[in-house]
């Protein structure tokens, strides 16, 4: 029976609280500028692990969860997928405490181009006028950003790049993605804890210098799975087009958030961005287009 907590607009809410969220981030990660970028996701990995066991336990999944240990090859698949998003999440916040979340932004624009563009090439699936315009706009705002800015924008295209093939191998493992996330988080725990007692050990570390910085710690993981849950709640019930579309507040939110903190923003990277959002506009037709054609 649909409830009012399921129904379409309590899912576009949810969803789009799960995008604010991970736009406005950067903030919350600037707050963890007196550690370094892999200490930062060290301790997202470690604490992600309590933060996801409950949402388990209240899911009551652990039974899927011991399944998934027992098919090689979906763990298989899971381990590369951690090593994936442990990567992707080691760039992200290294970006952002160097002060480059105005690439962040534009990789994460970029990043559903790069889907159609791998969709295309890999998958060979249709073309399209609006899908050509659009990777081809993209392809110019990339070009421009080398030629007029002066460097490629390398952290983009890797984040784009990187969160490209992981959202392929999860869509090939048909496993929840509450659960799929806490076996990734699992698989690096270990590793994540080990490494930072050799920190701590090293005198390199920041979780006991005091509760704040230890609270800040903590909290990067409870802010990894908390967007990553509300996604997953109100994707539920809504169509592919409508999430397609609400994806681009994340990347809009961390460029407010660039131009706040003062990050150089030229009329070079303004004409890169017009490319990269006029693709953006032609994906968005493409989509509503494919929508419409699909209903009765």
């Amino acid at each position: 029976m649909t409830t009012q907590e399921n129904t379409p607009a309590r899912a576009a809410a949810t969803a789009i609280a799960s995008y604010m969220i991970w736009g406005l981030s950067p903030i919350f990660y600037k707050l963890l500028g007196f550690a370094g970028a892999a200490e930062i996701v060290l301790h997202r990995a470690v604490w992600a692990v309590p933060t996801l066991a409950i949402v388990i336990w209240m899911a009551r999944s652990w039974s899927t969860v011991r399944a998934v240990f027992n098919q090689p090859k979906t763990l298989g698949l899971l381990v590369l997928s951690s090593i994936l998003i442990a990567g992707n999440w080691w760039l992200f916040i290294f970006a952002v405490n160097t002060d480059r979340v105005l690439e962040v932004s534009l990789g994460y624009y970029i990043n559903p181009l790069v889907n159609v563009a791998v969709g295309i090439i890999v998958f060979r699936e249709s073309f399209g006028k609006w899908r050509a315009a659009a990777v081809t706009l993209a392809t110019i705002g990339v070009i421009n950003q080398i030629l007029t800015v002066g460097s490629l924008p390398l952290i983009a295209l890797a984040l784009a790049g990187s969160f490209t093939i992981y959202a392929y191998i999860r869509k090939t493992i048909a496993v929840d993605g509450r659960v799929g996330l806490f076996v990734e988080t699992l698989i690096i725990f270990l590793p994540s804890l080990i490494a930072l007692g050799f920190i701590e050990a090293s005198s390199n570390g920041h979780f006991f210098e005091g509760w704040r910085p230890a609270v800040l710690l903590m909290l990067a993981g409870p802010m990894t799975v908390a967007p990553l849950l509300l996604f997953i709640i109100g994707a539920r019930r809504l169509h592919f087009a409508t999430v397609g579309l609400l994806q681009f507040i994340a990347p809009t939110l961390q460029f407010g958030v660039a131009v706040a903190y003062g990050e150089p923003f030229t009329a070079a990277h303004a004409l890169t961005f017009a490319f990269i959002w006029a693709g953006l506009a032609c994906f968005a037709v493409s989509m509503l287009r494919r929508r419409k054609a699909t209903l009765p």
